[in-house]
């Protein structure tokens, strides 16, 4: 397995594209907006006009897209993915999206002779520049083994979830301590700012402790710095939020703190700040 397809070389995907090359791997991108990725052609992927010209000749082929209508469209759309890719090849979805897609998407392919796995990440725009991210696959155990030289190319906590849809189900779990975790360090900080206390000091004294955690390690500097550039976009992180409340109301279950953060941070996307990274949830106790 040498020649990847790669299609959503955006905040996320360029850094996993550069990593793969290092890695040794060729890889054939598509764009929609090919002016967004002169920088990593340079570099040495090659850059296809179309999704049929990006998997011709791949032996596994790559997405991590937006948002689940995305994901739809590049796979099932007429003479994309599920009509293109070569007989047999590994389809590796890394976008975060719902559990039921891709098991749909699991089912589809494997009924046309694909391997499908779906391989959600989390780590971040850092995590993928470095290589570090985590990376939740559900699927078949053996295609997960064969496809591990990629998965170690673009991360380091590598894990196997269960059959098709349980990389999203983790995912999801994921992204809920994420809201209830990122609530924590944006309403202690309010509290302190409120009561005079130093907030530098604040982060430093607490960061080592119990109250500790990558959220904080990652967003509380930054939301001292009011840098609210995304390393995450909050309006993909609404997408999330409402893909985990939707299975977990399947599952009988209401998750009383993942409600409340979703209704905050769609209020935030309303008031216009869903380009803004995820730790802008800040800027609902500012106002």
């Amino acid at each position: 397995m040498n020649k990847i397809g790669f299609i959503g070389v955006g905040l996320m995907g360029k850094s996993m594209v550069r990593n793969l090359m290092k890695a040794g791997f060729t890889v054939q991108i598509y764009a929609r907006r090919p002016e967004k990725v002169r920088d990593v052609v340079r570099e040495g992927a090659e850059l296809r006009e179309s999704i049929a010209a990006c998997t011709a000749g791949c032996q596994a082929v790559i997405t991590i897209v937006g948002f689940p209508k995305d994901v739809e469209e590049v796979y099932f759309q007429p003479g994309n993915i599920l009509d293109s890719a070569e007989p047999g090849a590994y389809l590796i979805d890394m976008t975060t999206t719902s559990p039921t897609l891709a098991e749909k998407l699991y089912a589809e392919g494997t009924a046309r002779g694909f391997h499908v796995l779906d391989a959600p990440v989390t780590g971040g725009d850092i995590g993928a520049k470095n290589g570090t991210l985590s990376i939740l696959v559900g699927g078949e155990q053996a295609d997960y083994e064969t496809c591990l030289p990629l998965f170690q190319a673009m991360g380091t906590n590598l894990n196997y979830q269960g059959k098709a849809g349980c990389g999203q189900h983790a995912k999801m779990a994921n992204q809920i301590m994420i809201a209830g975790t990122l609530s924590g360090v944006c309403e202690a900080l309010t509290y302190a700012k409120a009561k005079g206390l130093d907030l530098e000091t604040v982060l430093r004294s607490v960061s080592t402790g119990a109250a500790g955690s990558a959220q904080l390690d990652a967003f509380g500097p930054k939301i001292l710095a009011g840098d609210y550039t995304p390393g995450f976009f909050l309006k993909h992180f609404i997408k999330d939020m409402k893909l985990a409340e939707a299975e977990a109301e399947n599952s009988g279950l209401h998750l009383d703190i993942l409600s409340r953060v979703l209704e905050n941070y769609q209020a935030l996307e309303a008031a216009g700040f869903g380009d803004l990274g995820t730790h802008a949830l800040m800027k609902h106790y500012e106002r």
